[in-house]
């Protein structure tokens, strides 16, 4: 057996788990990068820390497919902490590989990484000398089981050190589940007897490959269906309402506010899908399935456990015969949705004219849509502009929207995200990256990354040359706006010294550049940089600061009463 070392182990075993590296390389990798390249993993270099860890998770939300980021120890690793944070919190399975402090102890400059890693509630696997082929995979299993980021530690000490050989355990093999009821027996019976059902699908009924049984038993049901921001048009078809939550139109929100028995198939029910509290009734019944082992919201009634693709298929099998809902019944709650769908407001087409001459997003987002190319892939960053997209753009499966900052909110890291996604998808995709200027800015340096790995990438860029939702929420209040503005930035030549292709969208008729990049085969990156006016407030964060303050009062109440 040829002997390894320890770097080279890690690497061996990652190598049976990954495809996929991306990272910044120091001395605290460079002997673990050294032994991935020889391994035939293909490496993506990128230009902060950070950007490892995001790409590696862009890898994953775009494919399914686990990925590494890799950094040096130290600074290197202080550095990926906020994309590792956004993993962490948006349960999206990650592996870090780092230098660490040798293992005879921390020199002057070392951090313990460890417990920095363990207050992100990420764990850490240091690897040794005599286990490092089973602490790696120890790490990799924990990461996908747990659905979380881990650390992989090389001790700097150990990196070049001939690794012991060992004799690897088998992989477990996935929990299938077994043929007890588990609740879903009372499931079915209520679904069965309800009037106007909903299903609402989230990230982990697309992750589990529900979409099939659950599109199958909303017909078997007559039931509406609608999604999570991560699980868009996963249930799309008859009944169809779009997206739950604040990105939504009202006619929708007002539909599933009327849903008797609610079905919550892979989602958490976080406060933006439940519109803050306001999207389901009170008097309705709601069932969550997830894989998680408690409910993820006081509204749920009946939590089961299980994986969602199962227990749908198994709904489906107890619903055959006498218990499924009469034709007229199942017809009519969606005979009723489509009028009310067709009747009601869409989302504001936006203005031709806005009070500083500047682009309206709205009719931005509603001509971008018409020009971009339909087998498109969106990345989002965090920030005001993050629902343009998913009110405004077609995207056509889950997995080809990619929204990255919204878990731990932050913003910055869309170009990150981007070098992930552009090296998951398929080829004949284009990429488009939606940017705001502030935290385009943050990321910058990892634009040349992007441009290097793209086949086909669409950047746009929300350029308010403010941070907007900021203004929004604080100018508005009569706080000092100064530090909320940016001083307006020329992306487009910033993207053109690095060789891209660019315009500065003024107006609608602008895009006609962007047009004849595309006409011309989409080959390469494109910048967009798109001026906007920062006097339209997204409805979702209006949504939102009116939660807050509605809340702030009832503090506030409380507070006089005691």
């Amino acid at each position: 057996m040829t002997s390894l070392t320890v770097s080279g182990r890690v690497a061996q075993v990652l190598s049976s788990y990954l495809s996929d590296v991306f990272g910044v390389m120091g001395n605290g990798n460079v002997h673990f990068l050294d032994a991935a390249e020889k391994l035939g993993l293909r490496f993506s270099s990128v230009r902060h820390e950070g950007a490892a860890v995001g790409a590696a998770d862009a890898y994953y939300r775009t494919s399914g497919r686990l990925a590494a980021g890799t950094t040096t120890y130290g600074p290197g690793y202080t550095n990926a902490l906020t994309a590792l944070a956004e993993a962490v919190q948006a349960q999206i399975p990650v592996v870090l590989v780092t230098g660490d402090a040798p293992s005879s102890g921390p020199r002057p400059w070392d951090v313990d990484q460890t417990a920095i890693a363990a207050a992100l509630g990420a764990a850490t696997f240091t690897v040794t000398r005599e286990a490092a082929g089973s602490i790696t995979q120890q790490a990799v299993e924990y990461a996908l089981t747990k659905r979380t980021g881990v650390v992989i530690a090389i001790p700097y000490d150990l990196a070049a050190l001939e690794a012991a050989d060992e004799e690897l355990p088998e992989r477990a093999a996935p929990a299938v589940m077994d043929d007890v009821d588990g609740g879903l027996g009372q499931v079915a019976r209520l679904l069965a007897g309800a009037r106007r059902p909903l299903i609402l699908a989230g990230r982990g009924a697309h992750l589990a490959g529900a979409g099939a049984e659950l599109r199958e038993l909303a017909d078997r049901l007559g039931s509406l269906t609608a999604g999570t921001a991560l699980a868009l048009n996963l249930l799309e078809g008859e009944g169809y309402l779009g997206v739950a939550g604040g990105f939504g139109t009202d006619t929708a929100a007002g539909l599933m506010g009327e849903a008797d028995v609610v079905l919550v198939a892979g989602a958490s029910l976080s406060p933006f899908t439940m519109r803050f509290g306001h999207l389901l009734g009170p008097d309705s019944t709601i069932i969550q399935i997830d894989s998680v082992l408690q409910p993820t919201h006081p509204r749920v009634d009946i939590f089961v456990s299980a994986d969602v693709k199962s227990a749908a298929g198994r709904i489906l099998r107890m619903l055959d015969g006498p218990a499924s809902p009469n034709a007229s019944r199942k017809e009519a709650w969606r005979a009723e949705a489509r009028k009310r769908l067709s009747e009601g407001p869409a989302h504001h087409a936006g203005s031709a004219g806005t009070p500083d001459g500047r682009l309206d997003p709205r009719s931005l987002a509603t001509a971008l849509d018409a020009v971009l190319p339909e087998r498109r892939t969106v990345v989002q960053d965090g920030g005001h502009f993050v629902g343009w997209a998913p009110m405004y753009w077609h995207i056509p499966r889950p997995q080809d929207l990619v929204m990255v900052g919204t878990a731990y909110q932050t913003i910055g890291l869309g170009l990150a995200s981007a070098v992930g996604a552009a090296r998951a998808m398929e080829e004949d995709r284009t990429l488009v990256l939606a940017s705001g200027d502030g935290g385009f800015l943050m990321g910058l340096s990892d634009l040349e990354s992007l441009i290097g790995v793209a086949r086909s990438a669409i950047v746009v860029i929300y350029n308010d040359a403010a941070y907007g939702a900021e203004i929004h929420q604080y100018g508005s209040q009569g706080l000092s706006e100064k530090p909320m503005l940016i001083p307006e930035v020329d992306f487009s030549g910033i993207a053109s010294a690095l060789g891209a292709e660019s315009a500065i969208i003024r107006s609608l008729a602008d895009l006609a550049a962007l047009q004849e990049w595309i006409d011309a085969g989409a080959r390469g990156t494109f910048v967009a940089d798109c001026r906007i006016t920062a006097s339209v407030r997204a409805p979702w964060l209006t949504e939102w600061m009116d939660a807050t303050r509605a809340a702030k009062a009832v503090v506030a109440v409380v507070a006089v009463a005691g």
